[in-house]
């Protein structure tokens, strides 16, 4: 797709003062437009005009409600179609519903036409860079492939970040996170470790604990992947690959300062730093290594809970608590098939 084309959006609402305001918005900043007045109509939009790749719809609809259709589209594997329900803000429960099936975005109503736009700026960012997923996600593998990891620990890792990042963003408004934010969050994270490339073998595979030498050589990483991703981030200025750097440099820094490389404490270590701490950490608990056994979800449960406040930002941790349940389905689905891993997780010898 031709970059500096807009996506095509369908506007799905039984509300047809609803639907004209954003027709009529929309066409004048360029988009394509079709509308649809329930899930059942949307379903055939979507199935007969592969353009659309933006879905704004209302909840609350007769024949087919946006619940339905939201699970509808999620169970085709299909293109992906980004989903930005029309919600009202004292309505949460009917808005984390949406967002656990499967919506990507929100709008409030009554609705505010420069909240859309920047919304479907935010869609529009997150859909060119679909194309850039895989070779994110191969890079990613590629270093995992020197560590003897598989791709079953970039995928978990991948979706737990998510759901803490869009928790937090739901749950935290005065940050101004939105969802297409924490989604990018989400697609960097794979490249937390990136910084190993430079960590000698027998460091990276020892099955004991490591020696001061040797643990100050594989706090290296932080820095070598920083750097790394901050040179690529300084010559095109891409705002996800901020994030990258800032995932790979800082995510093992700690909420009360005793991490690194910089020592950082609370609100200076970057969000998306503090979210991949929580989940790098949970994955190294509940997961098998050669020189250690995994602990069960509430063991890991436990020891984060201990740590909230001093290892990790508690707001995060809390964010674990709601939605527990979707990190212990992610880590049973991605649950590794194979032998034990030998990488070295660094997080643990630490706590």
């Amino acid at each position: 797709m031709d970059a500096n084309k807009l996506y095509k959006v369908l506007v799905v609402d039984d509300d047809p003062t609803i639907r004209i305001l954003l027709l009529k918005r929309l066409e004048q900043d360029g988009y394509g437009v079709e509308e649809a007045v329930n899930g059942v109509e949307a379903m055939e939009k979507l199935s007969g005009d592969h353009e659309i790749r933006i879905l704004i719809t209302d909840l609350m609809m007769p024949e087919m409600d946006g619940f339905e259709l939201i699970s509808r589209i999620r169970s085709d594997n299909g293109r992906y179609v980004y989903i930005i329900v029309l919600t009202r803000m004292s309505d949460r429960r009917s808005l984390i519903r949406a967002l656990s099936i499967g919506a990507d975005d929100y709008v409030t109503k009554p609705i505010f036409l420069d909240e859309v736009r920047l919304r479907l700026e935010g869609a529009a960012r997150l859909l060119r860079l679909e194309g850039q997923d895989e070779l994110i996600f191969s890079m990613a593998k590629m270093m995992a492939f020197r560590s003897e990891e598989t791709g079953y620990h970039l995928e978990r890792v991948r979706r737990f970040t998510r759901i803490a990042a869009r928790d937090f963003a739901v749950c935290h408004p005065e940050y101004r996170i939105t969802l297409s934010i924490a989604d990018e969050i989400a697609l960097v994270s794979p490249l937390h470790d990136i910084g190993k490339i430079a960590v000698p073998d027998q460091i990276l595979h020892k099955p004991g604990r490591l020696t001061p030498e040797e643990w100050a050589l594989m706090q290296t990483h932080t820095r070598i992947g920083g750097d790394l991703l901050e040179a690529i981030y300084a010559k095109n200025r891409t705002p996800y690959l901020r994030f990258a750097y800032e995932i790979a440099k800082f995510h093992h820094e700690r909420w009360d300062g005793g991490g690194y490389p910089e020592g950082l404490s609370g609100e200076a270590i970057p969000l998306a730093a503090r979210i991949m701490a929580l989940a790098d950490v949970y994955d190294a608990l509940t997961s098998q290594r050669s020189y250690k056994g995994e602990y069960s979800h509430d063991k890991a449960r436990e020891i984060l809970l201990a740590k909230s406040g001093t290892h990790f930002d508690p707001r995060i941790v809390e964010g674990f608590l709601r939605w527990e349940h979707e990190w212990r389905a992610v880590r049973e689905r991605f649950r590794e098939p194979l032998a034990a891993s030998p990488c070295r997780v660094p997080e643990l010898q630490a706590l």
